[in-house]
């Protein structure tokens, strides 16, 4: 009796969020998945907070992962804070709120640990007519008929395939933080909980919201509250000083949070005083160790090439003001499997369904974050971007605009 045939073999580079969803949908299809990530201990998500969307939902049931209360935070609305700390805005919005360590936790456990490698950072990708191979610093290789590129927006496989694609800096961060909802005064918490809130200042935007806390429950009085601080920052002297550590080092478009200069974080918080309500104010206070993340755009002008499929920050990158890096991943991964589903003789026919499809989604909510952000660096442009600031500069804009799931923006 002949041996069963092999199952093929799809070589995911990247062990993040999107790299996860992608490997248990096919896994779930039958592929020998094996996943490489490039760290060499278990990543840690900074307790960046996700706000959820249904194409994420979509994807975590597809894969088999149970939603119960222990998710995420649900919130009843958002309101919106002038500088004295007066709500000068409310707008009904109910949504889910969780944290990047509660999704990595729940996709990671969903894998057969054998399909997930740390330590291998891919330092290039080879093919021809039938298989694709992968090869790592560590001297590894590994081989599979297809590999999906999902190792986030400084992709080695995106730089190797398509160079001319790159991120581009907006020209301002993003400061985040967690701070532990037992150390918030009765009154800030009252304000905060359980809403998404809003603080607006001349080229300056704070949001925030509840999120589990730092053991992953969100039960009351065992939760966290999360922010995204924006701030411009120009590429000449700002971010430079921003990314240089105590030693004098300069770090590249970002920094580890350990290393930011204890004269940088007093800085924020003491520009946090000058320009936010109190509420956030005395979150950035309190938060133990804020980091930042400079923001860009980027855009691939494809997102399969040959037997290799892009998926992700790897292939696109909006500006946190659509909050939905995260969702556009599952539905890469979904849209993926999808087409690789009916192609099982050659899956790389596929691709290039899959990269038409997902191609004009990703330009279209890149399109969409930059016109959100554009008040955050508009002020010293042309006229017609000083009016775009003004109106989304608003506390109604920020409410109905930013961060809202799609069913509601078109209704």
């Amino acid at each position: 009796m002949p041996a069963a045939p092999r199952p093929q073999r799809v070589l995911v580079i990247g062990g993040s969020l999107g790299g996860l969803f992608a490997a248990n949908l096919l896994h779930r299809q039958g592929w020998d998945v094996q996943v490489y990530e490039q760290v060499g201990d278990a990543l840690a998500g900074r307790g960046a907070g996700i706000i959820t969307h249904p194409d994420l939902f979509d994807a975590l049931r597809r894969i088999g992962i149970t939603i119960d209360d222990s998710f995420g935070v649900d919130i009843a609305g958002r309101v919106a804070f002038d500088r004295s700390g007066t709500a000068v805005g409310t707008l009904d919005i109910k949504q889910c709120l969780t944290t990047w360590g509660r999704l990595y936790a729940l996709l990671k456990g969903a894998l057969p640990a054998d399909r997930y490698h740390l330590g291998h950072a891919c330092t290039g990708v080879t093919q021809d007519a039938g298989t694709v191979t992968a090869r790592f610093a560590n001297g590894a290789a590994a081989q599979g008929e297809l590999l999906i590129g999902a190792d986030g927006i400084r992709s080695a496989v995106r730089t190797q395939l398509a160079p001319q694609d790159h991120p581009v800096y907006a020209g301002y961060i993003a400061w985040r933080g967690l701070v532990d909802e037992n150390v918030l005064t009765p009154a800030t918490h009252r304000d905060l909980f359980p809403l998404f809130g809003f603080s607006l200042a001349p080229r300056e935007h704070m949001l925030g919201y509840p999120v589990a806390g730092f053991t992953n429950s969100t039960r009351p009085g065992e939760r966290c509250y999360n922010f995204v601080w924006y701030r411009p920052a120009d590429t000449e002297r700002a971010l430079p000083r921003l990314c240089t550590d105590s030693a004098g080092r300069r770090h590249d478009m970002s920094i580890p949070p350990p290393l930011i200069r204890a004269e940088v974080l007093a800085e924020m918080r003491r520009g946090a005083q000058d320009a936010l309500s109190p509420q956030f104010a005395e979150v950035v206070a309190k938060t133990r160790q804020p980091f930042f993340q400079a923001i860009f755009d980027l855009e691939s002008r494809a997102m399969a090439y040959g037997r290799v499929a892009l998926l992700g920050d790897a292939a696109f990158v909006a500006r946190p003001h659509c909050g939905m890096g995260v969702s556009k991943a599952a539905g890469d991964a979904m849209a993926l499997a999808d087409a690789l589903r009916g192609a099982a003789d050659d899956p790389a026919q596929a691709l290039p369904r899959y990269s038409a499809e997902r191609v004009r989604f990703g330009r279209a909510v890149v399109a969409h974050a930059r016109e959100l952000g554009s008040y955050l660096q508009a002020c010293d442009g042309a006229r017609d971007a000083r009016d775009r600031a003004a109106h989304h500069h608003t506390p109604h804009a920020v409410m109905r605009d930013i961060a809202v799931p799609r069913e509601f923006r078109e209704r």
